[in-house]
């Protein structure tokens, strides 16, 4: 597993990485003191898990997560136990409280490792090889407010743009982050992710039914309910994804 080290304190850094070092199943393949410094690495090293600290100076940990198009796996680290709460709401893989037990680490190893492997047996199985587009199996940070979470692309059924903003649909929440719709468009794989209208972006994997609308157009059921517009513009493309 390859690790990056994201904390302001250069001891805290060191003292990780040398606990780290003591376990042959992880390499650390550099180190990071705030968020710019970070988001450069991860472009660059493309690691497997960051070991994260939440309280920075100017941006924090959180802010980190929801500037990356594809966030790696996250273990918190802080001195702060209040943000425990808030950490586990965006799901991370782990929590660490600083100063760190060397016992509590090598736990969250062994769940790192599980997950790695577990993601790298699906991206294995995914065609075409490997790709900068986010697909099914990438996760995707979301905060709205004081709220977070860590949300598998598989588990959106739909984006919808509400302004300067889109609307995340996923299990019972609909979150808004800022982005345009255009920019998640590039991103998106398109075997997974259909552009139905100006308005919005449905995973295609959660199409339940489809039916002919006006001037050419349909309109799309996803599982849960939600009904779509694809434009008569899309349709035929629609059409011709879906094999109609």
């Amino acid at each position: 597993m390859r690790a990056l080290v994201v904390d302001d304190e250069r001891l805290a850094r060191k003292e990780l990485i040398n606990l780290l070092s003591n376990h042959d199943n992880i390499e650390v393949v550099g180190e990071a003191l705030n968020v710019e410094d970070a988001k450069e690495k991860i472009d660059q090293l493309q690691p497997d898990v960051i070991f994260l600290d939440i309280q920075m100076p100017e941006k924090t940990g959180f802010d980190l997560l929801e500037e990356l198009d594809h966030v790696p796996l996250v273990v918190f680290i802080t001195a702060y136990d209040e943000f425990a709460i808030q950490a586990f709401q965006v799901n991370a893989l782990d929590y660490l409280l600083k100063p760190i037990e060397p016992a509590r680490l090598a736990d969250t190893l062994v769940k790192l490792e599980r997950k790695v492997e577990e993601l790298r047996k699906e991206q294995a199985q995914e065609a075409g090889g490997p790709s900068k587009k986010l697909t099914l199996n990438d996760q995707v940070f979301v905060k709205d407010g004081d709220r977070c979470w860590f949300v598998k692309l598989s588990n959106v059924r739909l984006f919808e743009s509400d302004g300067n903003y889109i609307k995340v649909y996923f299990d019972n929440n609909k979150p808004m982050i800022h982005k345009s719709l255009n920019a998640l468009d590039e991103r998106l794989d398109e075997k997974s992710f259909f552009r139905a209208s100006r308005k919005h972006i449905i995973n295609l994997s959660w199409v339940e039914s489809i039916e002919p609308w006006f001037n050419g157009g349909l309109v799309v059921t996803l599982k849960g309910g939600d009904r779509i517009e694809v434009s008569r513009r899309q349709a035929a493309r629609f059409k011709d994804l879906m094999s109609l």
